[in-house]
């Protein structure tokens, strides 16, 4: 079979291409080298195919359509062709069928690759919204985090906590690594872990670390009210696997850890705003009772603007200093009174004086508080997580009371607002409950920096409370 094909000398060295045609005259295929366009002409009714190497599709249309405007209305356009046709062709030794491969590719014109975010150091000065731009990524991160929570290896840990929270504040998503160019605290692991998942959708280090029969057993105990990281690797060293092994040896649990277990369904579903709003109204009315003129805030995820959380934190205070003193257990006694406690543990204040600190591992360790389990009434035909029971008439939830003086309730309240990756990027370290905690005392702060600091505090407190 006789064929005439043209080949466009592109990059490829010209001895090749000479090769080529002299292996093709061998076949009896009629090639013609042409070293440049202008020598080709396809106006011959016996060229069928042109192949050009080191060409795209738009390059070679526009070639035809100059080389073609003379041609006989309905006469035909030879095939534009990559030149790996052409030594498919040699191999086969007759012109094989066009494949999409052997097509010119079309040339994507290059999108302008997104430019790197601007970032300030430090996590307070970075305006972080709760709905972000960059969940994927920041789950993995997270993750990792835990991972290295649960192997006590804070280094790492605080390493991903930094690189989430700065995803957290990038105005837009991220679609290509130029965009983590400069950005304080994404260190070279985070990257890695990122563009692993921008490049193939999943990271094989994330997935291994979930997949992996520590990470979720150290998972499930840690949600235990009472058990901390320490607690839940202990076990597991020890064989426990399962919530049924706990249940069968309950001599190894305290008694927080019983209450923890024994409410474990409700607990571990998601609290509702309004069900946080509900008991903040029950906790302010027995609060009134015991001490009028006292306050109720809202703290924890639910001040920040969260709609759902695990648990449900007050900040309670008395503008008149001293004021508070022995309120917590005269509010505890009356919250019994109406049944709503089924478990709480009180703390009484370490702090005897602010201006000397006694040494704390957990945060406000120096105020008086109660960790709590409560008895949350549900109205009728209320539907609630995770139970497959018909509509109970009540569901346990997690509260925590904290009652601090009225000269360092704005350290309090910051505290206790968190979150707790901001408090793991402070430097904390997590407690027994999984809190990430550290003490926050007025004479950390010097004169005007003081004040000013309780100033914004109690002014974000009142704009927050007032919209």
């Amino acid at each position: 079979m006789m064929m005439a094909a043209w080949c466009v000398l592109g990059t490829k060295p010209l001895f090749l291409l000479a090769l080529l045609t002299f292996t093709a005259a061998l076949q009896s295929i009629c090639v013609t080298l042409c070293l440049a366009e202008e020598e080709i002409e396809v106006q011959s009714p016996e060229v069928t195919h042109v192949v050009m190497e080191g060409t795209s599709a738009e390059e070679a249309t526009c070639w035809q359509e100059r080389k073609t405007a003379s041609l006989p209305p309905g006469g035909s356009h030879p095939a534009l062709l990559d030149i790996s046709w052409f030594t498919d062709s040699m191999e086969a030794g007759h012109p094989v069928p066009v494949e999409g491969r052997h097509r010119l590719e079309v040339a994507v014109p290059r999108k302008e690759l997104p430019s790197p975010a601007w970032m300030p150091p430090y996590a307070c000065q970075r305006p972080t919204p709760l709905t972000h731009h960059n969940t994927s990524l920041l789950d993995a991160l997270e993750t990792l985090a835990e991972a290295a929570g649960f192997d006590r290896s804070e280094g790492r840990q605080l390493s991903f906590c930094r690189a989430a929270s700065v995803l957290k504040a990038l105005p837009g998503p991220v679609t290509a690594l130029s965009q983590l160019q400069g950005l304080p605290h994404f260190g070279e692991h985070s990257r890695r872990v990122v563009q692993e998942l921008l490049e193939h959708g999943v990271c094989e280090e994330v997935e291994r670390v979930r997949l992996s029969e520590r990470y979720q057993i150290m998972k499930l105990f840690t949600q235990i009210f009472g058990v901390g990281v320490k607690t839940a690797d202990r076990w597991y060293r020890e064989g426990l696997r399962t919530l049924d092994d706990l249940r069968e040896q309950p001599q190894r649990l305290t008694q927080q850890q019983k209450a923890g277990l024994r409410h474990h369904q409700d607990l571990s579903a998601l609290i509702q705003r309004s069900d946080a709003e509900a008991l903040h109204q029950v906790v302010e009315a027995a609060v009134g009772q015991a001490l009028p003129g006292a306050t109720v805030t809202l703290a924890g995820g639910f001040r920040r603007g969260k709609l759902q959380g695990h648990d449900v934190d007050f900040l309670i205070t008395h503008p008149q200093e001293g004021r508070e003193a022995g309120l917590l257990p005269r509010v505890m006694c009356c919250l019994k009174k109406q049944g709503l406690v089924l478990y709480h543990q009180h703390q009484c204040s370490q702090q005897r004086d602010p201006a000397h600190p006694a040494r704390q591992n957990h945060i406000m360790d120096a105020f008086e508080r109660s960790f709590c389990i409560f008895r949350l009434p549900q109205p009728p035909g209320a539907d609630v997580e995770g139970c497959q029971k018909p509509c109970p008439t009540w569901k346990a939830v997690r509260v925590d009371l904290v009652v601090a003086p009225s000269s360092q309730f704005p350290f309090a309240l910051l505290g206790w607002t968190g979150s707790k990756v901001g408090s793991v990027l402070l430097g904390a370290r997590p407690g027994a409950g999984g809190r990430v905690t550290r003490s926050l005392f007025p004479q950390h702060f010097g004169g005007e920096l003081r004040r000013l600091t309780a100033m914004v505090c109690l002014i974000q407190s009142r704009r927050r409370f007032s919209t």
